[in-house]
């Protein structure tokens, strides 16, 4: 996968691009640090009189075997790329929609960076890769971590506001009643400062970043647009009306991330999904092959509170995984449990009967106080951002 040259600042010790690596360069030395994912087999940089002392090269490509291996018997490390995969195993950032969406023009659906990947996964076992396909799997998810701490470091460092998590039905359709009211919340919480959180799939979850990507934008009509294609099972239409919406309703970025994640938020997917349509609204896409990091992931990021839209057994999944979270503090303090719907979450599936005994014998006491139930959206962003 090309990154086409982006720089987004990390780690002072992750060399994560050219520029950065010609920087060090000129001071002699890389002895300790690591440079993830690069292309030193275009224009090779010269490496001769460099200090490789502990150096690490993860997921870099090389001009030849024999070149790698010298810069191990100089003191380096090297964990070198997978060039067999369709996937970088180490990217050194957070991928953008356009990122996903690579090809669609060409072939549809069928021919989308995303989709590739995801048939490379099928083909190769799934969940229960073998050995070799896991170790890249690995690599690539551990890049993902390091570029998300890096997101979630900037986030911070920049002032960012409370970051918080959307969770809901994946089989919303557009247009529905459920489907505006998430994406009235995510332009609100985006507005109000908040980092959406998704788990980047459909429903729920595309609304929620649609909403927050049109934070100053057009989001009734954008909708009006999105429902000419409500069902994510028919790949092409509900893939090419997304692109089409960014086109005419969102300003001119060619998908790549924002200065600021908030125009948008952030997706966590997962290729076990893969079969599901990527969600191009959210400004940065953290997408994993491991479904089990990226549910902890999600919850551990939305310490700011969640939006419990209704949902079904992934979303009580989510529920309950966040109430361990909360119940033992694994994280650090809560923000609320807003549920949205009421009588959803009372009588259809009554998960706050469960939640409520659970959290008043927490050991970090009561927490009952934590739960919140409405049927406004403006009282569930309004419980989110109160202090």
């Amino acid at each position: 996968m090309t990154f086409d040259g982006m720089v987004f600042d990390g780690s002072p010790d992750e060399i994560e691009s050219r520029e950065e690596l010609d920087f060090h360069l000129d001071t002699g030395s890389l002895a300790g640090l690591t440079v993830q994912g690069l292309r030193l087999d275009v224009d090779p940089p010269d490496l001769s009189a460099v200090d490789l002392t502990g150096a690490a090269f993860v997921g870099c490509r090389f001009v030849s075997a024999d070149a790698a291996a010298d810069l191990v018997r100089r003191g380096a490390y090297v964990v070198p790329a997978f060039t067999e995969v369709p996937y970088p195993t180490q990217p050194a950032r957070l991928y953008a929609p356009g990122d996903l969406a690579a090809g669609f023009g060409d072939g549809g659906f069928a021919s989308m960076y995303d989709t590739i990947v995801y048939q490379h996964f099928v083909a190769h076992g799934g969940p229960l890769p073998d050995v070799r396909e896991a170790l890249a799997q690995r690599l690539h998810d551990s890049g993902i971590d390091d570029a998300l701490t890096d997101t979630m470091a900037d986030w911070s460092a920049a002032g960012g506001g409370k970051v918080v998590g959307i969770m809901g039905g994946h089989a919303e359709r557009r247009g529905s009643s459920g489907y505006r009211l998430a994406a009235e919340i995510g332009q609100d919480l985006a507005r109000a400062g908040c980092l959406v959180v998704t788990g980047g799939g459909p429903g729920v979850m595309e609304a929620a970043n649609l909403g927050a990507y049109l934070v100053d934008g057009d989001l009734a009509a954008a909708v009006e647009t999105l429902s000419a294609a409500p069902d994510f099972h028919e790949h092409d239409p509900y893939t090419k009306i997304a692109l089409d919406v960014r086109s005419v309703f969102g300003p001119a970025d060619d998908l790549r991330p924002h200065a600021s994640p908030v125009r948008g938020g952030l997706a966590v997917p997962t290729w076990l999904y893969g079969h599901e349509p990527a969600n191009l609204f959210a400004a940065r896409i953290a997408k994993y092959f491991s479904n089990a990091i990226r549910e902890d992931v999600i919850l551990r990021l939305a310490r700011g509170g969640i939006v419990f839209a209704a949902g079904r057994a992934g979303t009580v999944q989510e529920v309950f995984q966040a109430a361990t979270k909360t119940f033992y503090a694994t994280d650090g303090p809560s923000g609320p449990f807003v549920f949205l719907d009421v009588a959803f979450w009372t009588d259809t599936l009554p998960v706050e009967s469960l939640l409520r005994p659970l959290f008043a014998a927490s050991p970090h006491g009561d927490l009952t106080g934590l739960i919140h139930l409405t049927d406004d959206p403006a009282e569930a962003v309004a419980i989110i951002t109160g202090p």
